[in-house]
């Protein structure tokens, strides 16, 4: 399945039926007079989070969604049958935003089964019976049902995940990720083999958390240079971020300084998450190399930061409580200390 966070559509909720134009004829009934009735609502336009979608693919390939329209009523003051709605599913972290120069935020979808009205149906028109007055007594006129509402809206995708995960291309990011979940995310020893985001579920001393992976940033990229920012929007909703430093790198500071350079010219509140900071690739060097790079990074980024190999697992276990701390708010080791001590099924 091909991920697409980004997708333009139209919409247009259901018209109102017509009322209708009817005489009550009934033998052995005098005065029979008018008695049409009033045409049926449109549909609208309803959104709804589910859970299960993780994409917007669907979206591409169906870009216009039109609600039926009303009934038109009938003899009898018999009301027309109303358009049924139009139920637009969506995954949840889905935002609806104005087709304009701002974007602005219409909805924002972060809950399963969250659900907006978003577009009215036009209401029904009036029957003749309606019309009826003391001097218009057989009123003909009647309404033609009101018209939906249209517009074009833009959805965008913002994954919800707890950890979001950031480094320069390179930086062992997918092999961490393939590590400590069940996600296939495609490696190579060339940049960019992140072409769109990747979401994984980290199981840790028994507890779960989603990570999410996103496409590797260069210098420029919120000026678009490399794949740009765009992808930066995933993680605006985890509570802690991941950050990956190559140690084999040619200047891991400068990397940090990088990465770091690029969340606060996004803004969000990027640069104001708690940061877990790593160094990646380790196995690829001596002890002493490692040890020399985590005091220049420690006195740089004012943390000290895990030193860790995904290809190895070294280093893996720690790093997890640390983003565990942060993601429940209890400690990881008070966590194993409940669930490993004494448990007996009497």
């Amino acid at each position: 399945m091909h991920f697409l966070d980004q997708a333009k559509i139209f919409i247009r909720s259901g018209a109102g039926g017509a009322g209708a134009v009817a005489f009550r004829r009934e033998k052995f009934v005098e005065y029979g007079g008018p008695n049409g009735g009033q045409g049926g609502k449109g549909g609208d336009i309803v959104f709804q989070a589910v859970a299960g979608l993780n994409t917007l693919i669907d979206f591409r390939y169906t870009q216009h969604f039109r609600a039926p329209r009303g009934k038109g009523g009938s003899g009898s003051n018999m009301t027309g049958a109303g358009g049924d709605d139009l139920v637009i599913k969506v995954p949840i972290g889905t935002q609806i935003l104005a087709d304009d120069e701002e974007r602005t935020l219409l909805a924002d979808f972060t809950t399963e089964g969250q659900t907006i009205h978003f577009l009215r149906g036009g209401d029904g028109g009036r029957g003749n019976a309606s019309y009826k007055t003391s001097t218009n007594r057989a009123p003909r006129q009647h309404g033609p049902g009101w018209p939906g509402e249209e517009r074009y809206v833009w959805l965008r995708l913002k994954l919800l995940a707890d950890c979001g995960l950031l480094g320069l291309p390179n930086a062992g990011k997918s092999t961490f990720l393939n590590r400590t979940t069940n996600a296939v995310a495609k490696v190579g020893e060339y940049p960019f083999t992140t072409l769109r985001p990747q979401l994984g579920v980290v199981t840790h001393k028994t507890r779960e958390f989603v990570l999410a992976d996103i496409p590797g940033l260069i210098e420029g990229a919120a000026d678009g240079a490399g794949i740009g920012d765009r992808f930066l929007g995933h993680v605006e909703r985890t509570r802690v971020l991941l950050h990956l430093v190559d140690a084999a790198g040619d200047d891991p500071v400068e990397a940090w300084r990088i990465v770091r350079g690029e969340l606060e010219a996004y803004g969000a509140g990027l640069e104001d998450k708690p940061e877990v900071l790593a160094l990646s690739r380790t196995d690829l060097l001596t002890a002493a190399e490692i040890k020399k790079i985590e005091k220049k990074l420690a006195k740089a980024s004012g943390t000290a930061p895990f030193v860790i190999s995904a290809a190895t697992g070294a280093g893996i276990e720690p790093l997890l409580d640390a983003i565990l701390d942060k993601v429940t708010g209890e400690k990881a080791s008070e966590v194993e200390e409940i669930h490993e001590g004494e448990w007996s099924p009497l």
